[in-house]
């Protein structure tokens, strides 16, 4: 739309600045929309997890490789960026993917029960699997579970004998208390369920529908939580069992 030469700039900023933001915030607004970013947060969640996984199973190499990955780690991106510079951008990045996951899940909760005030009368409620049930409680456990998994490996508060840049001796001595594991292991199973259908969700909402392309992902879902809830358990396991010591 053409703008007189007289309008104010103010005036030519606001307009500019509605014509620019409308679609992004009409998107956000939609229900689709909230299930695209779900889906798309969710995948990157995914990838986060298999190269987090990936490097948890150094741990196997010993003490010296293990503390060497992890110092590496800080390293990336160097002479460009700062020691650890790296780290933080992800940490930032996912912990906007994070809120936004969680905001789109707690808005489009509510909007269902909105939409359903009246609940199913018994035996009229559809058939959904164990994790579609678990999905919502299931994420608000991951999300408790994350803050303390912060606080025990990372910052190291919650750890019994936490150790300043010795990550493999803070895992060994974390895994070593029976009731840490039977955290950490209640985690990661609900994980597992919550990537399971969470990945057949988002393929759903990023447009695979076909029914061959829809058992593709279901298969692709359910091997890709196995494969990170094994990976990830393994190590407490090993631990508990003197692999890992």
């Amino acid at each position: 739309m053409f703008l007189p030469s007289r309008q104010p700039r103010s005036t030519v900023g606001f307009v500019a600045s509605r014509l620019s933001t409308a679609p992004l915030s009409a998107f956000w607004r939609s229900t689709i929309g909230k299930k695209v970013v779900m889906a798309v947060t969710g995948l990157l969640f995914v990838l986060f997890l298999l190269v987090h996984m990936a490097g948890n199973l150094k741990v196997f190499f010993g003490p010296a490789e293990f503390d060497q990955y992890a110092g590496w780690l800080r390293t990336i991106g160097q002479p460009v960026l700062h020691t650890s510079w790296y780290l933080w951008a992800q940490r930032v990045v996912l912990l906007i993917a994070l809120v936004l996951h969680v905001t789109a899940a707690v808005q489009l909760s509510r909007r269902d029960r909105r939409a359903r005030p009246v609940k199913y009368v018994h035996g009229q409620r559809p058939r959904a699997s164990f994790a579609t049930h678990t999905m919502r409680w299931g994420g608000a456990t991951l999300a408790v579970y994350l803050v303390w998994h912060i606080l025990d490996l990372t910052v190291g508060v919650a750890n019994q004998d936490f150790r300043e840049g010795h990550p493999y001796h803070n895992i060994v001595a974390d895994f070593q208390v029976w009731w840490v594991n039977l955290i950490y292991i209640a985690a990661l199973l609900m994980l597992g369920l919550h990537i399971n259908h969470g990945f057949w969700s988002a393929g759903r909402t990023l447009g695979i529908t076909s029914a061959a392309r829809d058992r593709t992902v279901k298969a692709v879902g359910s091997v890709l939580a196995v494969v990170i809830t094994g990976g990830f358990l393994i190590v407490p396991i090993a631990v508990m069992a003197g692999w890992v010591a």
